[in-house]
């Protein structure tokens, strides 16, 4: 039976995700993706004329995501931590193949600009979430984002509840001043 353009382009998507997250973005090949699908290479350039192209759009979904969360991170400001610190988590865990393959290979990503918008980003919610852009604060910001990221790549094979309440608990009291 053949395949439908969209089903595929979506086959690969969710095939190239899924060995990115297991092996980094430079050591997964297009020709590994594609056999893994029973395609041919050519078949896969067709739907990503290059592994740039790829890594690209897989992150789309991610960066439309951080920056929703951050309108809304920033309206709410300091008043609401718990509120933002969860939709936080709550978005690392959506996209924890993304952070899993992050975690491997940050090269990649810092070549197609990637990289440099996410950091950007996250200094924006750093500051949002604290107030201030006091070194010390961001500080703490740091640490209690940086430790639900960590959380949803280290615990990958945990469902979210099991850690959730943990998780927020312990990046509100990175964020409490001395």
């Amino acid at each position: 039976m053949p395949r439908r353009s969209a089903d595929t382009r979506a086959e690969i998507r969710a095939v190239a995700l899924e060995l990115f997250a297991q092996r980094g973005f430079e050591q997964t090949s297009l020709r590994e993706i594609a056999e893994r699908l029973d395609i041919t290479k050519a078949a896969l350039y067709y739907h990503f004329p290059s592994k740039d192209k790829l890594i690209s759009e897989l992150f789309s979904p991610l960066v439309v995501d951080l920056e929703a969360f951050s309108i809304d991170a920033m309206a709410s400001g300091p008043e609401g931590m718990r509120a933002t610190l969860d939709g936080y988590l709550e978005l690392c865990h959506r996209h924890k193949m993304l952070f899993q393959g992050l975690l491997r290979d940050f090269g990649a990503l810092a070549r197609l600009d990637v990289l440099d918008a996410l950091v950007r980003k996250r200094v924006e919610l750093d500051r949002a979430l604290v107030g201030s852009d006091r070194p010390a604060d961001r500080a703490r910001a740091v640490i209690a984002f940086g430790g639900l990221q960590d959380c949803v790549v280290l615990m990958a094979e945990e469902p979210l509840e099991s850690y959730r309440t943990a998780a927020v608990d312990a990046a509100l009291r990175a964020l409490l001043p001395d």
